[in-house]
């Protein structure tokens, strides 16, 4: 079965998406339209990718009958309200991450999937890669005994960047990066809720967070550390401590292509772009895809690997970690 994309935007993260895309077989995945606001945009990002139809509307891309799913490559704060109206026209929806900019909104999101009966999923890419699937693979081995902490950090310098720093954006550390430190804690333990939620952070003078720490204590005594900031580079990457030993992902934990276990390496190469990308690892994308073709092959209207109550549990967290550290955004108000 061939799945037929819909590109909303074409910004940079909507060109590394359509050039994963093309790393997978043409009879699996074709990219059959773009929309952007302007229609420039979207007639050179479809020269670019030899896309057939352009539209300088994401309306008359919901309105498309040939288009399977739509991905939502769009700034944070329009994830909602672009998703919504995929849904509403019947379209099966990946949307980048954070799903939505707080809880209220994700669950929004999901129930206008499920009262038109089609696919959603959050596009948090790292849960697919190779490297995090054997990750699963031997934490259900116990390869290292009892899991009793996990570390993750994420840092880059972005303060120069208005969609990381400028509130109306959705910028902040947190849901920008910081969200994927704490999908792999929450992978880690199986999608289990913390029973506390400890943030610490300092935010810029825009009301966004440049920087937070944030602690998770899970049943048994179990904790995670997550580290996120906008202000400095930090090594990114992840450390699983088990009584029996270790899990390290030694770099770009949010597209890991090598992990360290007990000290002995693997790598998990992605393959090469046919197109310069904007952000490392980004043909990494495809396994994203290629797993909603499979969840809409099997007739699934969530991925059990990235699923509506995973996506719900992660907006839960943030919001608590917001509230903590003061940062609000024009969405919380009712």
């Amino acid at each position: 079965m061939v799945v037929r994309w819909g590109i909303c935007s074409a910004g940079k993260i909507s060109h590394d998406f359509t050039v994963a895309l093309k790393t997978l077989a043409p009879e699996d995945h074709q990219v059959v339209a773009v929309a952007a606001r302007s229609s420039k945009r979207a007639e050179e990002f479809a020269q670019k990718h030899r896309i057939p139809n352009v539209y300088s509307s994401y309306e008359e891309l919901a309105k498309d009958p040939e288009i399977d799913v739509v991905y939502v490559g769009t700034i944070h704060p329009h994830h909602h309200p672009v998703g919504i109206m995929f849904l509403n026209a019947k379209k099966n929806v990946l949307c980048e991450k954070p799903l939505a900019m707080n809880l209220r909104k994700v669950k929004e999101l999901q129930a206008a999937a499920k009262t038109n009966d089609v696919f959603l999923m959050e596009a948090v890419w790292t849960r697919f890669f190779p490297a995090s699937l054997e990750i699963s693979r031997l934490l259900e081995q116990k390869a290292v005994g009892e899991v009793k902490l996990v570390r993750a950090d994420f840092g880059a310098f972005l303060k120069n960047v208005p969609r990381s720093v400028e509130k109306e954006l959705g910028g902040g550390a947190l849901l920008d990066i910081g969200i994927y430190c704490l999908q792999f804690a929450l992978m880690v333990y199986d999608g289990e809720k913390p029973e506390s939620i400890q943030a610490t952070g300092v935010c810029l003078d825009t009301g966004v967070d440049e920087s937070m720490v944030v602690t998770l204590k899970f049943s048994q005594g179990r904790l995670a550390v997550c580290t996120c900031t906008i202000a400095v580079d930090l090594p990114s990457e992840a450390i699983i401590f088990g009584t029996e030993g270790t899990i390290r992902v030694p770099a770009h934990m949010w597209s890991p292509t090598s992990i360290i276990v007990n000290g002995k390496e693997a790598q998990y190469p992605v393959p090469k772009p046919y197109l310069p990308l904007n952000f490392i690892n980004s043909t990494g994308m495809r396994y994203e895809a290629e797993e909603v073709r499979q969840c809409l092959l099997k007739g699934l209207k969530e991925s059990l690997r990235m699923s509506h109550s995973d996506s719900a549990l992660l907006a839960e967290i943030m919001d608590e970690c917001r509230r903590q550290v003061g940062v609000v955004y024009s969405q919380d108000h009712h």
